[in-house]
């Protein structure tokens, strides 16, 4: 028995790259989760610190050994993907887009590993140990849109937004349409920090918009959303408005926070995680959340601020997308 396990032991060492395990369980019989975050962080109040709610949930519920990666530069996503590919992670999560071509690389691999990835489909080509979480992030902002559109009071609103992509231009293209929607004469002034992780940045871009007369400035910008809510404190109440991103953000400026357009990463992730425990996570095929699937939506605080009048008009205007009369935009 103890050359058998010997040998055992050898062979995982020999055939690292492809790693040993690999199911709902690793071979220590515990079921384990890795997540490597972007360089937002752990703590970004943003789609990293959901999704590792979603993962303590697992956590909790199921006993799960989890661990986080903090990614301080782009550079480490594929060490930190690898170290938790080697230690045999039951799932191994990549938070954000810029992770994609890392996971690509690490999950070819530690072909007997499994992978998940939020917010990118990895250009169609999803490896079979891998399952694609995506979000339908256009129909979310069209609701953030038309609040924005509705409330403005100088028919100038404003967009922030963190690295030009095609997921956050997903926001910016829906956010604009929903404005138009509910108010043809709205302007919106539209800025980009080209960072997730600038909050200084944010709230110098945050306070042109706002000097340029925005009165609502909706953010899509990981950390670098931090500076919006940092200026708008600093505004009159009831006059400038933020709206939040990914979770419930008005504890960030409880008298300046319109709304806030979710992402249920944290669902996301702990269903797929719980999945993978019993083995029947949908691998190498790309799952999509949107209005219909309750992956995005807006928290009940948004009617601290928001007459009933109004919620009914967004409530509409989210039937008629689920229904599909209205088809909202997903590019620019």
């Amino acid at each position: 028995m103890r050359r058998v396990l010997s040998v055992f032991l050898f062979l995982c060492l020999v055939v690292g790259t492809t790693g040993c395990g690999g199911g709902g369980q690793t071979t220590t019989g515990k079921f384990t989760i890795g997540m490597v975050t972007d360089v937002g962080g752990l703590n970004d109040q943003s789609f990293n610190q959901s999704a590792w709610a979603g993962i303590t949930k697992v956590k909790n519920e199921q006993k799960a050994d989890i661990k986080a990666l903090e990614s301080k530069r782009d550079e480490d996503y594929i060490p930190n993907l690898t170290r938790f590919a080697r230690e045999g992670r039951s799932i191994t999560w990549a938070i954000g887009f810029k992770l994609d071509k890392a996971l690509t690389d690490v999950s070819n691999s530690f072909a007997n590993q499994k992978f998940g990835i939020v917010d990118s489909n990895l250009g169609g080509k999803i490896p079979k140990n891998v399952v694609a979480v995506t979000f339908k992030e256009h129909e979310g902002s069209f609701i953030m849109g038309a609040l924005a559109g509705l409330k403005t009071k100088t028919n100038k609103v404003g967009f922030l937004g963190g690295v030009t992509s095609p997921l956050i231009q997903k926001f910016e293209a829906g956010y604009k349409a929903g404005v138009k929607a509910a108010n043809p004469n709205a302007e919106v002034i539209t800025a980009y920090a080209e960072s997730f992780g600038d909050a200084t940045k944010g709230r110098s871009l945050s306070k042109n918009m706002f000097n340029s007369g925005a009165d609502i400035i909706f953010q899509a910008s990981g950390g670098t959303g931090k500076g919006l809510f940092d200026e708008v404190k600093t505004r009159e109440a009831g006059k400038y408005w933020a709206i939040g991103v990914d979770m419930d953000q008005s504890f960030l400026a409880p008298k300046h926070t319109l709304s806030s357009m979710i992402k249920r990463v944290d669902k996301a992730v702990y269903d797929i995680s719980k999945q993978t425990k019993e083995n029947k996570a949908p691998m190498g095929k790309q799952v999509e959340f949107g209005l219909k699937e309750n992956g995005v939506g807006y928290p009940e605080s948004t009617k601290n601020f928001v007459d009933e009048n109004v919620i009914k008009q967004l409530e509409d205007y989210k039937q008629q997308i689920i229904s599909g009369k209205i088809k909202v935009p997903s590019s620019l």
